[in-house]
């Protein structure tokens, strides 16, 4: 009946060369089905086949068909991919390649993408970060310990003004950036252009008070001829930084921006929003490590990865995998079968936002978990301050010093009064 073709495409015990992609799936057949059969039918559906035996095989193509070369008793698939398979430069056609028609198969109930390794030709046909965490070190001159950026809260219905003023005390309380949240871009009672004003007249008057250097990670998220406009606005105002939520805008919008970023000299601030819907469940769907690693190939310099004490659900494993592939030049998975060595060729590294649900009392616990080389994004927990969102700064600051200090917080906390005020509301909860 012509579904023998399958079989062809599966290879126990080949051997992937380095110049081929690796995915790693985790499969579970239908009923009826084996993980062969299913297997069979990955690597047949994300390169050179189809439902049938084929008349119009060329020598040519039968070379580049995909081998399905490990099947293990748990369902983890593995499938070696010419990279002639792959158009160079181009998510979108990975997206449709390797994670496209196969989730939709009949013959596979469920269907997780684990990880992908790229091979050096692939990994070099794209810019990568512009910035990374030395450029955007460079651009606040903070070395020595974590970026800090706040979400002004209530994330929508504020005004302009009501927003401008919100961002000055932000960041005259001592926060390095004031962000804008996944769901703000230009609305009815606030447009992107008079936030942006009142913006960076806050940023002015905090720049002149403390002598840092602040900036704005402006959600430019839109269609993308108006992100483009709205980039180059924010070029324009003198702000080094734009936000785009990465999923819901696709890859090929990102890769436009990313080159058009380096151009104006922003750095890009990489929000997840949307990925749960596709990367919660365990054994369906794509998981968010995977995606991290595609955004560092398509050039985000920071993007949110989640944290060890936050509200989002979390595997720490995972977490930390994910916080190493994106900031080491080659991330080695030890005993973890799941995943695949991934070398980065000179790919400038990620800068990790660690966000939801953070505040001073569980700082500590976060750095002692994901270093300083992260960006702490804290909303609810500086604009939730009793005295106000300067002062929830400020504890945030003061946290970040009795840590570096070798201080207990509640001993600092003592003589330090936004810090003892934000310990006496939130002590040291996870929120869930």
């Amino acid at each position: 009946m012509g579904f023998e073709w399958y079989e062809e495409f599966v290879k126990e015990g080949y051997i992937p060369s380095d110049n081929e992609l690796i995915a790693v799936f985790k499969v579970k057949p239908a009923e009826g089905q084996t993980l062969k059969d299913a297997a069979g039918r990955i690597a047949s559906e994300s390169s050179v086949g189809t439902w049938t035996t084929l008349s119009t095989l060329t020598p040519k193509a039968r070379e580049i068909m995909a081998k399905a070369y490990y099947l293990s008793k748990d369902g983890l698939v593995k499938v070696a991919y010419p990279i002639e398979l792959f158009e160079l430069g181009s998510i979108p056609q990975l997206f449709s390649s390797v994670l496209g028609n196969i989730f939709g198969m009949k013959a596979i109930d469920k269907l997780r993408v684990l990880d992908i390794r790229f091979p050096e030709k692939y990994v070099r046909s794209f810019k990568g970060p512009s910035h990374g965490i030395k450029g955007v070190r460079e651009k606040l001159k903070v070395y020595k310990r974590p970026v800090l950026a706040t979400v002004p809260k209530p994330k929508v219905g504020m005004t302009p003004e009501e927003y401008g003023k919100a961002a000055y005390e932000i960041l005259a309380g001592g926060m390095d950036l004031v962000k804008d949240d996944e769901n703000l871009t230009s609305l009815p009672f606030c447009k992107f252009e008079d936030r942006a004003k009142a913006v960076m007249k806050a940023i002015d008057k905090a720049e002149k008070e403390t002598g840092e250097r602040k900036g704005w990670l402006a959600n430019i998220t839109a269609e993308t001829n108006e992100m483009i406009k709205r980039l180059k606005l924010v070029a324009d105002y003198g702000n080094g930084f734009i936000m785009v939520d990465i999923l819901t805008t696709g890859f090929a919008a990102l890769q436009t921006i990313r080159n058009l970023a380096e151009d104006y000299g922003l750095a890009i601030h990489a929000h997840r929003a949307f990925h749960a819907a596709f990367t919660r469940l365990s054994e369906h769907g794509v998981t968010f490590y995977l995606i991290a690693k595609i955004a560092r190939l398509a050039g985000v310099d920071h993007i949110h990865i989640g944290t060890n004490v936050g509200k989002m659900e979390t595997d720490l494993k995972e977490l930390r995998a994910t916080e190493e592939v994106i900031t080491k030049e080659e991330f080695e998975p030890g005993d973890d079968i799941t995943k695949v060595r991934q070398k980065w060729y000179g790919l400038k590294p990620v800068f990790p936002v660690a966000s939801g649900g953070l505040h001073p009392g569980v700082l500590p616990e976060l750095i002692d978990f994901m270093g300083s080389d992260i960006i702490i994004q804290v909303g609810g927990g500086v604009t939730g301050h009793p005295d106000g969102p300067m002062a929830g700064g400020k504890a945030v600051r003061q946290a970040l010093e009795a840590y570096y200090s070798g201080t207990p917080l509640e001993e600092y906390a003592m003589t330090h009064k936004e810090l003892r005020k934000a310990m006496e509301k939130w002590g040291k909860i996870r929120p869930e």
